[in-house]
């Protein structure tokens, strides 16, 4: 399980919300933090009328205060500080991995435009889409985050998804119920190739649609089967539609804590899963969102 967790922060209260998560789990983890901040070219001083830290003295105390103040002191707590000022901060949080060896990521992405958005867009391209690291996307303040119901959306067409390796030890670490969720598109919710090749044959693919439900069925059953055998709560359902819509609903009719989303996903009639499942979940839910990227355990 995680061991090192890396916790971008500019000094601003939004992104502040990342600490509370970063330090319930790093506590049950015995894992180690590091508070990390890069010095950005020609930053301003307030992104969104909040502070941004802009100069490396100022980061280091910064850093070293929340250290002191956001964490209990069991917690092995380090921080670190690019100094020499870059223009791509996501690219060189990435960069940092072999140095601070760091294998998740907790970041607070609420915001719109400036540092966030950068933060966001490229973390979630580079490390996620490419890499090796995952990411727990929080989105706003959480004022007591516990780790109680996950839910994992499971790409259909995916015989073995990479998030429920994740999902099977933070659920008994933490105890926690599981619930699986997985989703087939109906033909109005098909795209991309999937859309065309339905919109051709649609009698044809109604049928496929309908019959990958009940082979769905039989691998939820399964991975019923062996999670229980581990002692684990958990629940699971087939429903079908747009995946995004469903999952971001998912969560909230069903007080989640913690999406779990694979983008693991290569070909097939589910291969939108990576390129659009995972960006509009983030998009849209306010839950926090576990992304375990394409090469993860490979």
């Amino acid at each position: 399980m995680f061991k090192n967790i890396l916790v971008p922060l500019d000094g601003s209260n939004l992104s502040e919300a990342a600490l509370g998560p970063a330090a319930y789990l790093a506590k049950t983890l015995k894992s180690q933090v590091t508070l990390f901040h890069v010095i950005e070219q020609a930053a301003p001083a307030e992104v969104h009328k909040e502070r941004h830290l802009t100069q490396p003295d100022e980061a280091i105390t910064y850093l070293k205060e929340v250290a002191k103040r956001d964490f209990p002191t069991d917690v092995e707590v380090k921080t670190h500080v690019h100094t020499a000022a870059v223009s791509n901060v996501a690219l060189s949080i990435v960069d940092h991995m072999p140095d601070l060896q760091y294998d998740l990521i907790v970041i607070c992405t609420h915001g719109r435009g400036g540092v966030r958005d950068l933060l966001y867009g490229s973390i979630a391209q580079q490390v996620v889409a490419g890499g090796t690291i995952p990411l727990l996307v929080i989105k706003t303040k959480i004022p007591s985050f516990e780790l109680k119901k996950i839910l994992i959306p499971l790409d259909p067409d995916s015989i073995h998804d990479a998030s429920l390796d994740v999902a099977e030890g933070i659920a008994k670490t933490f105890d926690a119920e599981l619930h699986l969720l997985s989703i087939i598109p109906t033909l109005s919710t098909l795209s991309g190739e999937q859309a065309a090749a339905g919109n051709l044959m649609p009698a044809t693919t109604h049928a496929y649609l309908d019959l990958k439900v009940e082979d769905v069925k039989k691998d939820l059953q399964n991975h019923i089967d062996m999670l229980n055998k581990g002692k684990l709560k958990v629940t699971a359902e087939v429903t079908r539609g747009d995946p995004a819509a469903l999952i971001v609903k998912a969560a909230e009719q069903s007080g989640i804590d913690m999406v779990i989303l694979s983008t693991h996903r290569k070909a097939g009639m589910g291969a939108f899963w990576a390129r659009s499942v995972a960006p509009k979940v983030a998009q849209k839910t306010k839950t926090p969102l576990l992304l375990i990227p394409l090469s993860y355990n490979e």
